[in-house]
C-alpha cells in the first residue's frame, strides 16, 4: 500500500509541537548578546553560554505561537499576496505564456535549452539577493512551462527554488548569507569570491543537469498538458492565458515584460544598494501589477479580479510562511536554540581541521531546521564559530563557506523553510515527492562544498 505524504499545515504544526516537546527535555541555556556595530545587529557574545532554569513553553504559549508566527512574518506574507496578485493580473494578458511559447518554439528539438537559461537565471538571483518568498508567485507559469517542455512539475520547483538554492548557497556575493557572515567574521566583503565562483559554477551545472535528467516526462511535448493543472485550480488559468497569448498584440506583450524586467532590476538593486526590505518590494509590483493590467487592456474590473485571484492561490503559502516562523518561537520562548548550538558545536574544537570543517557544514544544516533565516543563523552563530577557528587554526573563510553551505542546502531540505512549503504548496506536490527526489544531489552537493572548504584549506585560503 502506497503511503500519503501528509499535508503541508500538519508538517508544520508537528514540527510546532514538535518544537514545544523540546523545551521539556532540551536543558535551558543561553548567550549574552551584544550590539555589532558594524552590521547593526544584536550578535551573541562568545564564551557566555549558561544553564538556566528550564522554561517548557505551556499550552497557552504554544497555541499563541501560531498567531506569533503569522505577525512576525506579516511582511513576507503580505508580500507573497501582493506577488500573487501582480503575476496573475500578468498572466492574465497572455504576456508570460506568449513569451514561453515563443522561447519553446524558436529552441525546437533542443528545447532543455530553455530549462537551462531558466535555471540560470534564478541561480544569479538567488547569488544576488537570495531570491526565495518572490518566487512563490511564479510557480504557476513554471509550472506552465516545464509542463510545455515536457517536465514534470518537481522539475518546475528544481529548477526554480532548487537553482536559487543553490546561487544563494555558493554564491560569492549574496549579502544576506556571506555578506553578513563576513561582517560578523570581520572578513572583508566580497574577499574569498573566487573560490567561491570557482564552486558555484560546477553546483549550478550538477544541479540543472541532474534536474532535465531525473524529471522529463514526455519525449513530444508540444500537445503535452495544454489544461494541466497548475497550482490549485490553475487549469482555467491556463486556458485563459492561451487565449490571452493568442490573441493579444505583440507590442503589449514586450512592454509588459519590459516592465516586469525593469521591475526586476529596480529591486535586485534596492535590496544591494538601498537596503530594501519586503516593504518596498511589495510597493514596487502592486504598482507592477496595475501597469500591467492597463497596458494589457483588462480594465480595472478585470485587473481587480485577477488580482484578488492571485492572491486567493497564494493564501495557503502565505499561512505556510506564518506557521514556520512559529516553530523558532517556540523553541526561543523555551531558550533551548542556544543549548542546541552549544552541544553540536563544542566537540568540533577537538577534530582535524578538515573534519571540523565538516562538523560545522553539518552542524549548520541540522541548526537551520529551527533557525529558519540565514541571516539570522548567522548573527547568532559565526560569533560563536570565529574564535573557534582561531583556536584550531582554521581560516575564518573557511569557517564561513561552512556556514554558506550548511544552512543554504538545508534551505531545499527543511519542512520549516516557508518559501520552499510555499512553493510545494502552490504546485501542488507534496514534500515526501520533493525530499524523495533532492536528497540524493543534495548530499553530492554537500560533498562538493566539503571539496571546497578542503582547497581553501590546503591554499591557505
Amino acid at each position: 500500500m502506497k503511503l500519503s505524504f501528509p499535508h503541508p499545515l500538519v508538517i508544520l504544526v508537528s514540527c510546532i509541537l514538535l518544537a514545544a516537546l523540546c523545551t521539556y527535555v532540551v536543558p535551558a541555556g543561553q548567550y549574552q548578546r551584544s550590539h555589532d556595530a558594524a552590521t547593526g545587529q544584536d550578535v551573541v557574545v562568545r564564551g557566555s553560554y549558561t544553564r538556566e532554569s528550564s522554561r517548557p513553553v505551556s499550552a497557552w504559549g504554544l497555541m499563541m505561537s501560531v498567531p506569533r508566527g503569522i505577525e512576525s512574518g506579516a511582511d513576507v506574507i503580505i508580500s507573497i499576496l501582493i506577488f500573487g496578485g501582480t503575476f496573475c493580473v500578468i498572466d492574465k494578458t497572455g504576456a508570460f505564456r506568449a513569451a514561453l511559447l515563443s522561447l519553446i518554439r524558436r529552441t525546437g528539438r533542443y528545447r532543455y535549452l530553455v530549462m537551462v537559461l531558466v535555471g540560470v537565471a534564478f541561480a544569479a538571483g538567488g547569488a544576488m539577493d537570495n531570491m526565495s518568498e518572490e518566487i512563490i508567485a511564479l510557480i504557476p507559469v513554471i509550472v506552465f512551462m516545464t509542463t510545455r517542455l515536457g517536465y514534470s512539475k518537481i522539475g518546475a520547483i528544481a529548477i526554480s527554488t532548487g537553482c536559487a538554492v543553490i546561487g544563494a548557497s555558493f554564491s560569492p556575493m549574496n549579502p544576506f548569507q556571506v555578506g553578513i557572515a563576513q561582517k560578523i567574521a570581520q572578513l572583508p566583503l566580497l574577499s574569498g569570491a573566487g573560490l567561491r565562483l570557482l564552486f558555484l559554477v560546477p553546483a549550478v551545472a550538477f544541479w540543472i543537469t541532474w534536474v532535465i535528467r531525473r524529471t522529463r516526462v514526455q519525449e513530444d511535448p508540444a500537445a503535452a498538458g495544454r489544461d494541466t493543472a497548475i497550482a490549485n485550480g490553475g487549469a482555467a488559468r491556463a486556458r485563459e492565458g492561451m487565449a490571452g497569448a493568442i490573441a493579444g498584440s505583440r507590442w503589449r506583450h514586450a512592454l509588459i515584460l519590459l516592465a516586469v524586467a525593469a521591475s526586476f532590476a529596480t529591486m535586485v538593486f534596492g535590496i544591494i544598494r538601498r537596503g530594501w526590505g519586503f516593504d518596498e518590494m511589495t510597493a514596487l509590483f502592486f504598482v507592477l501589477g496595475l501597469v500591467a493590467g492597463i497596458v494589457g487592456r483588462l480594465g480595472l474590473r478585470k485587473t481587480a479580479e485577477a488580482f484578488t485571484e492571485g492572491a486567493k492561490e497564494m493564501t495557503m503559502a502565505a499561512l505556510v510562511v506564518g506557521l514556520a516562523r512559529s516553530v523558532y518561537l517556540v523553541l526561543n520562548e523555551g531558550h533551548v536554540i542556544d543549548t542546541i548550538v552549544h552541544g553540536l558545536f563544542t566537540p568540533l574544537q577537538h577534530l582535524p581541521l578538515l573534519l571540523s570543517a565538516g562538523g560545522m557544514m553539518i552542524a549548520q544544516l541540522l541548526i537551520h531546521v529551527p533557525v529558519a533565516s540565514v541571516s539570522g543563523q548567522a548573527q547568532l552563530t559565526i560569533p560563536l564559530l570565529t574564535p573557534l577557528a582561531d583556536l584550531t587554526g582554521m581560516s575564518r573563510q573557511v569557517m564561513v563557506m561552512a556556514f554558506q553551505y550548511g544552512a543554504g542546502i538545508c534551505e531545499m531540505l527543511g519542512p520549516t523553510n516557508g518559501a520552499l512549503m510555499g512553493v510545494l504548496a502552490v504546485a501542488g506536490v507534496s514534500f515526501g515527492e520533493w525530499w524523495k527526489f533532492v536528497w540524493r544531489p543534495a548530499l553530492i552537493l554537500l560533498a562538493l562544498g566539503l571539496g571546497a572548504m578542503a582547497v581553501g584549506l590546503a591554499i591557505g585560503y
